[in-house]
């Protein structure tokens, strides 16, 4: 009987992952013999465990905090999306390759249209950060067909310069936090790291139009700080960003098996556990 395939998500720290548990559940539901692990990889070695895994009969890989750019740097091959993204969360091994791929902002996508039935074709969608969570978000976003993407970041030059790698697509406008004033969006995406160092952003009041989503691409047990705001400004929805985390998930599992697994029953589980 042969071995099950080899996977695994490498970062660090690495323990607090989700990710072993939501691949054992796509594995079971699509009949796939996976193994699925969690690595720490070596702050200043993250080839070289990548190269062990290989070597081990790693076929493919997740890659979080902080590795997504030097997993960029690493792959010989990109997707369009990885290489728009200058990131890579999704690495397959085959043929003495290293392909790599980028499945967050299609993750992200498919979590607020998908999962919160909230259309983007149309909308005024303001993302707040210029770091990689947002870089990787842009392309997809642009791709729905907005009516209008404004980037929002502490430095408004960082914004621009982020905007300026999209322009090809669209037009995406751009600012510091203070200049959003008399600004209003039907959807707002923290993909800033403020919520996970417990912090609020700088930011004006009545940026949520009727009806608007507030979405922050973090989460926990309880409110992050961006939605415990979102609420008091009086956003209609609001959503943080574990149905995005799965999603992301399924989209790798897609790229490695060539299946998409039903990803509601493992939300669903893992929204369970996160409030019991």
């Amino acid at each position: 009987m042969s071995a099950p395939d080899l996977y695994a998500v490498f970062g660090n720290p690495i323990a607090h992952s989700r990710s072993p548990a939501i691949h054992a559940a796509f594995a079971a539901a699509t009949g796939e013999d996976l193994r699925y692990e969690a690595r720490l990889a070596p702050l200043a070695g993250f080839a070289g465990a990548i190269a062990e895994f290989v070597a081990a009969g790693g076929r493919g890989a997740n890659v979080t905090v902080p590795f997504k750019e030097e997993a960029c740097r690493l792959s010989n091959r990109l997707s369009e999306r990885a290489a728009r993204a200058g990131a890579v969360n999704t690495l397959t091994f085959s043929d003495g390759e290293i392909c790599g791929d980028n499945t967050d902002g299609v993750g992200l996508v498919q979590d607020i249209a998908g999962n919160l039935g909230f259309p983007l074709s149309g909308r005024r969608i303001l993302l707040l950060g210029a770091g990689g969570a947002a870089r990787g978000a842009i392309a997809p976003l642009l791709a729905a067909k907005p009516a209008s993407l404004h980037i929002a970041n502490r430095s408004a030059d960082k914004a621009l310069a982020l905007a300026d790698l999209f322009a090809d697509i669209a037009p995406v406008t751009t600012s510091n936090f203070a200049e959003l004033t008399g600004k209003c969006f039907d959807l707002v995406i923290n993909a800033t790291s403020a919520s996970l160092a417990g912090e609020n952003l700088p930011l004006p009041e009545d940026l949520f139009a009727a009806g608007a989503l507030a979405y922050d691409m973090m989460y926990g047990k309880g409110e992050t700080p961006f939605l415990h705001w979102a609420r008091i400004q009086g956003a209609a929805r609001r959503a943080d960003g574990l149905g995005m985390l799965v999603e992301q998930a399924a989209e790798a599992f897609r790229i490695w098996r060539g299946k998409r697994p039903d990803t509601a029953p493992v939300l669903a589980e893992l929204r369970r556990q996160l409030t019991s």
